[in-house]
């Protein structure tokens, strides 16, 4: 390896990529500088279920062929891995579930295919919450995954191996999903930068669904500015998803160069109070601060039925997680129970021992909700709590450009502290639910620091807000350091 790429893996997705163009070094050497360090971390990370040593070797190869061939897209030769709940051809997708365990997708998932096409490296799939149920990513069948600031310490989730192996510098840049949280609180919890688009925004095809009416596909990065490289690529209409917008994807890292003079930042009294932690308050006003600095015009907004989220989200969820989860049956694919007495035996057995205990207890929860005599107490309540909380969302953003606010209400918990208390757990995500239900851009930044651990700046925006909203986290992180701080023993 040559002396300039001995910190290959300090630097983020942008300067890599004037790297390569530079010839400064190669995909291949790249590759490997970071399939070294993911051999000698992920041990205490557990961050990956899978890493593709030859896969991602022979990309590289090609990448450097295409490259010298003047050929190649806009993110040839840069490493990502995918969040294993992408479904990757040829390629194990677990989902984090024994339900999964030995699941080889025959095909891409658009996020993949759009991303493979532009020339990015797959170097393998990161560790989760069991189809993305948690918040802490303690529910994967292949353990825990550890936070590289404290491995004693969650890193959040679902996403929290993509969050992990960024933190950690084992790759610039990770795929993630968003149904609650699932990308910005552990990127808050890690010090990283998470982005969740508008819903729509970004093609679900091929991911696997939790809650289809929630479930966001993201990116899990170094900075701001990485994140608008890659929604570049992963933005777009897909006929595959009928979920998805057709509208022009603009220039994300044009937008970057904005100024925030001017800039509404309405900030949520209902986020600041008993249930957050003072110093990560304190955290997020003097991020705040930086951006009045600016010119950004602080300006408090309430959203009334804000409070109404967790619990209107943990009756929607479950919902559609229960009949999206129906397909696991030990029929077709998945685990399949040995030497069932009959079929009913076969789906008792099969789901029994291929799902874990909060993917059982949502799917429960679920079934409950929805089943007669109480589909319209519970879920179509539910529905229309959805609303009035998106109706106080679009009520807010008549007045103002962002919804600024903490992305969590601590730090980094200690692993096991929340598994036996749900309610708890699920509290973690009270920050960031809303934008899911209402379906609308979020992005988390670092902004401090609390006894060693991160703190993450939320930012929402209203639909398709995704420009304003990198912009200003790039402008705020132009202005701060705290998104190039690295775990002491990963440097």
């Amino acid at each position: 390896m040559s002396a300039s790429s001995r910190d290959l893996h300090a630097q983020p997705l942008t300067q890599l990529a004037a790297g390569l163009s530079r010839g400064d070094f190669s995909a291949l050497e790249l590759t490997q500088a970071l399939l070294a360090r993911i051999e000698r971390h992920n041990g205490s990370l557990n961050a990956f279920v899978t890493v593709t040593v030859d896969e991602a070797l022979a990309a590289a190869k090609r990448a450097d062929a295409d490259r010298a061939a003047g050929k190649g897209g806009v993110l040839n030769g840069l490493p990502i891995v995918h969040k294993d709940i992408f479904c990757t051809r040829d390629v194990l997708t677990t989902c984090g579930s024994r339900m999964l365990e030995n699941f080889v997708s025959p095909y891409d998932a658009t996020v993949v295919e759009r991303l493979a096409d532009a020339g990015a490296i797959m170097l393998g799939k990161s560790n989760m919450d069991e189809f993305a149920m948690g918040s802490s990513s303690e529910t994967s069948y292949f353990g825990p995954v550890r936070n590289p600031w404290d491995t004693e310490r969650s890193p959040g989730g679902s996403s929290g191996g993509s969050s992990a192996a960024v933190a950690a510098r084992l790759v610039p840049a990770a795929t993630g999903t968003d149904t609650g949280g699932s990308i910005r609180q552990p990127a808050a919890l890690t010090g990283t930068t998470g982005l969740k688009p508008t819903y729509g925004r970004v093609s679900r095809y091929g991911m696997i669904a939790f809650a289809s009416s929630l479930d966001q596909a993201g990116v899990i990065t170094r900075s701001a500015g990485d994140a608008a490289l890659l929604l570049g690529v992963m933005a777009g209409f897909d006929e595959r998803d009928s979920t998805s917008v057709d509208r022009p994807v603009p220039d994300y890292v044009a937008g970057l160069a904005g100024s925030l003079k001017g800039v509404r930042v309405g900030v949520v009294r209902q986020h600041f109070d008993a249930g957050l932690d003072e110093h990560c308050a304190a955290a997020v006003r003097e991020a705040l601060a930086v951006l009045e600095s600016q010119g950004a015009i602080l300006t408090e907004v309430d959203l009334p039925n804000l409070d109404l989220s967790v619990p209107t989200y943990y009756v929607v969820a479950p919902a559609e997680c229960s009949s999206n989860l129906s397909r696991f049956d030990g029929v077709r694919f998945g685990h399949r129970a040995d030497d069932p007495e009959d079929l009913m035996d076969l789906y008792c057995r099969s789901r029994g021992e291929g799902f874990g205990a909060e993917v059982k207890r949502r799917i429960m929860t679920g079934t409950y909700v929805l089943s007669a005599g109480y589909y319209d107490a519970y879920y179509l309540k539910a529905q229309q709590v959805r609303q009035l909380i998106s109706d106080d969302f679009r009520h807010a953003f008549a007045d103002v450009d962002v919804i600024a606010g903490p992305t969590a209400p601590t730090p980094a918990f200690k692993l096991g502290d929340k598994t036996d208390d749900p309610v708890t757990m699920y509290l973690n995500d009270i920050y960031t639910i809303g934008a899911n239900l209402a379906g609308l851009p979020g992005i988390s930044v670092p902004c401090g620091f609390v006894d060693g651990l991160p703190v993450g700046l939320h930012l929402v925006g209203p639909h398709f807000a995704e420009e304003s909203l990198l912009c200003c986290a790039h402008q705020y992180q132009q202005l701060t350091d705290w998104h190039e701080q690295c775990p002491g023993d990963y440097r």
